[in-house]
């Protein structure tokens, strides 16, 4: 359920981590691998979390942390604009970062059902915990986008498929373990921050994937909770 297939621009018509970039409209690939002169509404919250001065006004050093972040996240187009889909990825790891090592802190994912893999759509965080003994984590994920969200509920983990390829999409799924229909924990090769997500499954990085991979069975209790920004 991973999507590995690179986007041009973002979809319009979503907000937060996928809100639209208007600047993209009608560039051509040329103009989009430039480096923009322009200062973005989020200017100087972006220099601030890149540890840029904080002036509000864009140089070429701003240009070039911000596409470097750009680059690294899978965010397009990577012009060095500080606009909203750059900033919310940023907004989003400074929330998941206050998070901790104490994810349930709210007692959102149940306690009562011994070892269970939590998941918080809107912090896009993950965590095994047992009882409230935290296990491993948490750890940032990558979640379905608008139109293909991850579904919320109690569920159990009732197939695991180590090098699992997709039907649908005919992409390697390692280390999947299925929850919900097609909806699975598996292993994916881009950044979890890049939007605007999978199409239903929770993406992890392969160190996640493997540890959920030995720290899971079948029919181990999941939870998923919350709502993913810009769904």
């Amino acid at each position: 359920m991973g999507d590995l297939r690179k986007r041009g621009v973002v979809a319009l018509g979503v907000t937060a981590l996928v809100a639209p970039l208007t600047l993209a409209i009608g560039a051509t690939p040329a103009q989009a691998a430039s480096c923009t002169t322009s200062a973005g509404p989020y200017q100087k919250k972006v220099e601030k979390f890149l540890g840029r001065p904080v002036d509000g006004k864009q140089s070429a050093a701003d240009c070039k942390a911000i596409r470097a972040f750009q680059n690294k996240h899978g965010i397009r187009p990577n012009i060095g604009y500080a606009g909203p889909v750059t900033w919310g990825v940023m907004d989003l790891m400074t929330k998941q970062r206050a998070v901790g090592k104490n994810p349930n802190k709210a007692g959102k994912c149940p306690t009562n059902k011994g070892r269970i893999a939590c998941v918080n759509l809107t912090l896009q965080l993950s965590w095994i915990q047992d009882g409230k003994k935290l296990v491993y984590g948490p750890v940032a994920v990558r979640t379905g986008r608008n139109g293909y969200e991850t579904r919320t509920g109690l569920k159990k983990v009732y197939w695991r498929n180590k090098n699992h390829v997709s039907t649908i999409y005919d992409v390697p799924m390692p280390y999947s373990q299925f929850f919900d229909g097609g909806q699975a924990f598996h292993s994916v090769g881009v950044s979890m921050w890049n939007p605007p997500g999978s199409h239903g499954c929770v993406n992890m990085t392969t160190t996640a994937a493997k540890k959920y991979w030995s720290l899971l069975k079948k029919g181990d209790d999941v939870y998923v909770y919350g709502r993913k920004p810009g769904t």
